[in-house]
């Protein structure tokens, strides 16, 4: 029987998160691994790497897109894509709520963006993104806009936007590359073939948004899509963008693409099982290639920040380990 979700590794991978020097980082394992009493969340705020993203926030709440956009739509509104990349860190890092005065005046902006039909849209021009803007609302219900009307409207938009087999997909990855003109990006969005089967790119980044929010985690429709990304573990997508099974094992923290932890972390909180085949086969993967410092490969090598994102990333592995073998408790 197992009595504590890291019975079941290795090696214990506690002493090697708390000796890394980040505060933010000590936080969250006192916080959510070990249950141990901690200061107030803002405190984080004031740390140095929040009050550096802060400062370079612009008046309309946005993040400027520092570099040329390597993207083809003349008005894509890559701003909105630095704010959701500065988003992630303030929320997911140093869990910034609607209370702060930084991320409420993003808020502003990112809503500003949403359409009458109910999408956030911008970063592929005027076409529609699902994944993007389901990656951003997931980081305004994790800091408190679960009742806002506006997320509410985003996550009703997610809904209607489904396909035949319960997931999702890009609508632009159907169209050929030699028709994505200026012209294509300008236009009115196309809608999505219902009967194409669904991107785990796609499915895997909307779930996150509906996983984070309480009154939809369990709703029939987001099990069923839950399902549907279930089935594709560890296999390619159907379409080219991040296509090759092998970034299943290519992980991020803060979150990103899907991969096979942001995937079990979405199963976690929508309440599936780990004595369900696919889910146990996925735990037994990071089970069975833990590092022999405690901790796991990113798969992003060894650049810049890479010895803090294997820490962040052991933290997201831990939380998952610590929902799926702690639940029946």
């Amino acid at each position: 029987m197992i009595t504590s979700w890291k019975s079941p590794l290795p090696i214990d991978p506690l002493p090697v998160l708390l000796a890394w020097q980040d505060p933010a980082l000590t936080y969250h394992v006192q916080r959510d691994l070990q249950g141990h009493p901690v200061e107030l969340l803002g405190t984080l705020w004031e740390l140095p790497e929040p009050l550096r993203l802060t400062t370079k926030q612009h008046s309309n709440g946005s993040w400027h897109y520092p570099e040329r956009p390597n993207h083809p739509a003349p008005n894509a509104n890559y701003d909105l894509l630095e704010t959701y990349r500065s988003l992630r860190i303030l929320v997911e890092k140093y869990g910034f709520q609607k209370d702060q005065t930084a991320l409420a005046r993003a808020a502003e902006y990112v809503f500003s963006c949403q359409t009458e039909e109910g999408d956030i849209r911008g970063i592929l021009g005027n076409q529609y993104m699902p994944y993007y803007h389901a990656a951003i609302l997931e980081l305004f219900i994790k800091a408190g806009y679960t009742k806002d009307i506006r997320v509410e409207k985003g996550l009703q938009w997610l809904l209607s936007m489904r396909q035949a087999d319960g997931g999702w997909l890009i609508p632009a990855q159907l169209v050929p590359a030699k028709l994505k003109t200026d012209q294509f990006w300008q236009s009115a969005p196309i809608l999505p073939d219902r009967s194409r089967p669904h991107s785990h790119l796609a499915t895997g980044m909307v779930l996150r948004a509906f996983a984070a929010h309480p009154d939809y985690r369990q709703r029939i429709e987001v099990i069923a899509a839950g399902n549907c990304l279930k089935e594709r573990l560890f296999q390619p997508d159907k379409y080219n963008d991040r296509k090759a099974p092998s970034y299943w094992l290519k992980f991020q923290f803060p979150f990103w693409w899907p991969n096979l932890l942001t995937a079990l972390d979405t199963f976690s909180w929508l309440g599936f099982d780990r004595q369900d085949g696919q889910i146990g086969r996925a735990l037994d993967w990071f089970i069975a290639n833990q590092s022999a410092d405690g901790l796991w490969e990113t798969g992003y090598g060894s650049g810049s920040g890479a010895a803090a994102m294997r820490h962040w990333v052991g933290l997201a592995v831990c939380r998952v380990l610590k929902r799926f073998y702690e639940m029946e408790g």
